[in-house]
């Protein structure tokens, strides 16, 4: 990076800011932050970017969720135009792309985040771990349709897998040599694998 954040700053950020992601849902909470913080990071190592945005974007990235899911990364940019310490380190300008970087995070946005900064907080939200990301989907599916049986399930699973990770999938990486492409492409050959990705359902589900 070239230089380290400015650690007033950084007190700002861990008084007032990271606080909230305390309330959030389980996959939102301060682990998450902390790790989209720390993979902007080691994503900016490479890049000419200013270390002070880079540290705000992946901070208020996910703070819309106090608004709810659906929406939360436009209620982010709203709440980062809208916080007047910011602009104690900050241009007018610099907010914008911030806001804008926070607002494009989100992997069902639809569009290529419009600057360098989104590209950073929206890689560096992703956790592309193929088990975690498994398990994850079929817990998903049995919290939310809980009238499905077992192979409506399975079929679900592999529906979304496909749907957001596969090769025409939704979700996008803008930086083709990091540790999460490297993992979604070992994701891609297990879903290319359906006896596999059976196996791998039957063990997670038990009897």
């Amino acid at each position: 990076m070239g230089k380290s954040v400015n650690q007033a700053l950084q007190h700002y950020i861990e008084a007032e800011i990271l606080p909230r992601y305390d309330n959030f849902d389980k996959a939102h909470r301060r682990d998450h932050v902390d790790m989209v913080i720390r993979q902007s990071f080691q994503l900016a190592e490479k890049l000419d970017v200013d270390a002070d945005m880079v540290y705000a974007t992946a901070a208020y990235h996910d703070t819309g969720l106090c608004e709810g899911r659906e929406h939360h990364h436009e209620a982010s940019a709203r709440i980062v135009r809208a916080d007047q310490h910011l602009r104690r380190w900050f241009t007018e300008a610099q907010i914008s792309v911030i806001a804008d970087a926070a607002e494009d995070h989100r992997a069902s946005s639809g569009h290529e985040p419009r600057t360098i900064y989104g590209r950073i907080v929206a890689e560096a939200d992703r956790c592309i771990e193929p088990m975690t990301i498994i398990q994850r989907t079929i817990q998903f599916g049995l919290d939310h349709y809980p009238e499905l049986d077992r192979e409506e399930h399975f079929q679900r699973m592999m529906s979304h897998l496909h749907e957001k990770y596969g090769r025409e999938g939704y979700l996008k990486l803008w930086f083709s040599d990091s540790p999460n492409a490297i993992r979604l492409e070992e994701l891609r050959k297990m879903m290319d694998n359906t006896l596999l990705l059976r196996q791998i359902f039957d063990k997670l589900m038990g009897d």
